[in-house]
């Protein structure tokens, strides 16, 4: 029978860090990866075209930057829930946005995805930390998930058959929706059902986004039924080609066929089964299948270039095998946007398991006959009747069903749209018991007309920027707070010009003026204006404490905190349980708060720096430089803002000595080239490989 299960998976895990304090006012930083330039947009289909013009990202608002990371990994253990038959056993990481980090065939003892031996984020998720390896959801807009490593709530329920079903369910803050994914492993199945929906309870229409992105090695042949696919290249273009060979005459459904960095959306007709798989030289590997809504698959390569080898070692460790990922979405590339009407939901079956076809079809050079014997052998494994019947069981028996035991806890906010709209959603319950300090300010606001400032020392707490919450701070009463928050929501809708006038305002009577000075400095940098722009991050800086601490503080007070705790547990064994509580509740609030500072601190000082250096102003630059904590210095980011102002200094054997001394940044985002860029106007020799992050053709 299928068992449902809580686990731990050790693995040498990075730390996530805090996340970065500072509001995201800006779009996904980089040099446009997913992006198409505007000739190539003029010559698509007018139905693709509008896909990938609908509703483009202003901000990652609400959403925070993820960027307290590092590269130091040790064991540790991750929360796993596991789903077990007696064919398939599927490992699921809660914590880390619903991630299926493994799907072990067991009569064969195969391990179906890639599956990395190490936890290690990186920026690649639209708002920061992600992770490589297993099969991901990605929900909101064009990239990885803000929710790559966030939990999500998990509970049991009753699948269509009886037994039990995994349900993850999360509140997407970006596109402000609610969205489910049931996994069940009916008995005596070698494929792993997951149900997906995603609902818009609001009276507008909303973008929406969804990619099931599979990892599996890069020693396969990907194949899918299609005779064409539309390329992307972190060129910015995207044109129709021919599969599998294309016009320069190589087979691309070989990964390591390919040298650069590249995205292939395969185009499916429109009464084609919807299907992709991965097969190694003995014809055997993953597939998987859907119900038609999930139009779109996909492979993504790294390549064998440089660049694309650098960063598979950067995901994971040295030695370790390569990986590419087979995806399948809503819309037909990952580009596209489908729009949900209000009240309306878009909902559909996937379906994940081993598939062993012959061999000489399979990796034959007869195109429509590899295709066709794939197609045949998943019809006889698993035909398409068959997965359009438990969509049909899963939706009309199961989907709405209430959980039955929770297992894990995802984030406060559902609970907090659910309070402020009303919404009912059955089947995905988001109750106020999980409402936590981040949201406390904004219930206090929804229930009494007011906003609470926050707590001296603390920051300004994270924002809200939907149009119910903006027509809500827009009747508080004014304070510095409240014209902050008001801003960033204004901001968020467009208003740019009302978001400056409601930050100045709130400037004029602040205390604590330093939030409110990096929400000026950014609109300043956005609108033209480089100069202000820096001197209004450099007075954040200041304003923050920035050269009046000593560069042990934070240290010092981590480690107060951490012996507070210590000896709060340990007093817990002689002393009431009430005393215990308080005194480790006091002990963390006390650490959150020194971390917060830290991270505060590090964030306007990297921005401030930057900007200095972005208005010819390097004398500012290295003063500021000089007022930053040791610890902060140290950190790769800064060790590669240092070689840009040695640089502007004019002190090149000094910027070039960084380089060789070695170092890390650890939130370097896809498709960064400011490595190779930097050591161009160093030095006319290669560019080491340990810097060699480029993803495009030189």
């Amino acid at each position: 029978m299928t068992t449902v299960r809580r686990a731990v998976l050790t693995l040498p895990a990075a730390p996530l860090g805090p996340d970065n304090p500072l509001p995201a006012l800006r779009a996904p930083a980089g040099p446009g990866a997913h992006a198409v330039d505007a000739r190539t947009l003029a010559e698509l289909p007018r139905d693709m075209a509008r896909g990938i013009g609908r509703a483009p990202l202003r901000s990652l608002l609400p959403a925070p930057v993820r960027d307290g990371y590092g590269r130091a990994r040790t064991p540790a253990g991750l929360d796993t829930i596991v789903i077990e038959n007696e064919r398939l056993r599927v490992t699921v990481l809660p914590g880390l946005g619903g991630r299926i980090h493994s799907l072990h065939h067991k009569p064969t003892g195969r391990e179906l995805l890639y599956r990395n031996p190490v936890f290690q984020p990186a920026a690649f998720a639209l708002n920061g930390a992600w992770f490589s390896g297993g099969v991901e959801w990605n929900i909101g807009a064009t990239g990885h998930t803000t929710l790559s490593c966030s939990p999500l709530h998990a509970a049991t329920v009753r699948a269509p058959d009886g037994g039990p079903m995994l349900r993850l369910w999360e509140w997407e803050r970006l596109r402000d929706l609610p969205f489910q994914v049931d996994l069940w492993l009916p008995e005596g199945s070698d494929f792993l059902y997951v149900g997906v929906r995603i609902r818009n309870p609001h009276e507008h229409p909303a973008p929406v986004y969804w990619w099931s992105n599979i990892a599996v090695p890069e020693d396969r042949r990907i194949l899918a039924p299609a005779d064409a696919a539309w390329h992307h290249g972190y060129e910015r273009g995207l044109c129709r080609v021919p599969v599998p060979v294309t016009e320069d005459g190589t087979d691309r459904t070989y990964p390591l066929n390919s040298t650069h960095a590249a995205d292939w959306f395969y185009d499916l007709p429109e009464e084609q089964r919807r299907w992709i798989a991965a097969l190694d030289a003995d014809g055997t590997g993953l597939v998987q299948t859907s119900t038609d809504p999930l139009r779109g698959r996909k492979l993504f390569v790294w390549g064998t270039g440089r660049g694309g080898r650098r960063w598979q070692e950067w995901l994971t460790e040295p030695g370790t095998p390569g990986y590419a990922e087979i995806q399948a979405g809503l819309a037909r590339t990952q580009l596209e946007h489908l729009e949900l009407a209000g009240g309306e939901e878009f909902s559909w079956l996937e379906a994940y398991g081993p598939l062993a076809v012959d061999t000489a079809a399979a990796l034959g050079d007869d195109w429509p006959s590899a295709r066709a014997d794939v197609e045949r052998t998943l019809a006889g494994a698993l035909p398409r009747t068959a997965v359009d019947t438990a969509y049909t069981a899963w939706r009309e028996s199961a989907a709405d069903a209430e959980p039955d035991e929770v297992l894990a806890a995802g984030s406060g906010w559902g609970a907090l749209e659910v309070l402020r709209g009303g919404h009912t959603l059955p089947g995905t319950p988001f109750p106020e018991a999980t409402l936590g300090p981040e949201q406390y300010p904004w219930r206090e606001l929804l229930r009494t007309g007011v906003l609470p400032p926050p707590a001296k020392g603390a920051g300004p707490g994270a924002p809200l920027v939907s149009g119910p919450w903006r027509d809500m701070l827009e009747t508080a009463p004014a304070d510095p707070s409240t014209e902050y928050h008001l801003g960033i929501a204004q901001w968020h809708a467009g208003d740019r010009a009302q978001a400056v006038r409601s930050w100045e305002r709130g400037l004029k009577e602040a205390v604590v003026r330093w939030p409110l000075l990096y929400c000026l400095a950014v609109a300043d940098r956005e609108d033209g204006h480089p100069d202000r722009a820096a001197e209004r991050f450099a007075e954040a800086f200041a304003d923050h404490g920035g050269g009046e601490r000593n560069p042990t503080t934070a240290t010092e007070g981590a480690d107060v905190t951490t012996s507070a705790v210590t000896e709060a547990a340990t007093t817990s064994a002689v002393t009431e349980a009430a005393a215990t509580t308080s005194a480790v509740t006091e002990a963390a609030a006390t650490t959150s708060a020194v971390t917060e500072a830290a991270a505060t601190s590090a964030a306007l000082g990297r921005e401030a720096l930057l900007a200095l250096l972005a208005a010819g102003l390097s004398g500012r630059a290295r003063d500021l430089w000089g007022r930053l904590p040791e610890h902060d210095r140290r950190g790769g980011a800064f060790r590669l803002i240092e070689a840009r102002l040695l640089l502007a200094e004019g002190r090149r054997d000094a910027a070039r000595a960084v380089f060789d001394e070695g170092f890390e940044v650890a939130d370097l985002r896809e498709g960064a080239e400011i490595l190779g860029e930097l050591w161009a106007r160093l030095t006319d020799e290669p560019l080491p490989d340990a810097y060699e992050f480029r993803m495009r053709p030189s």
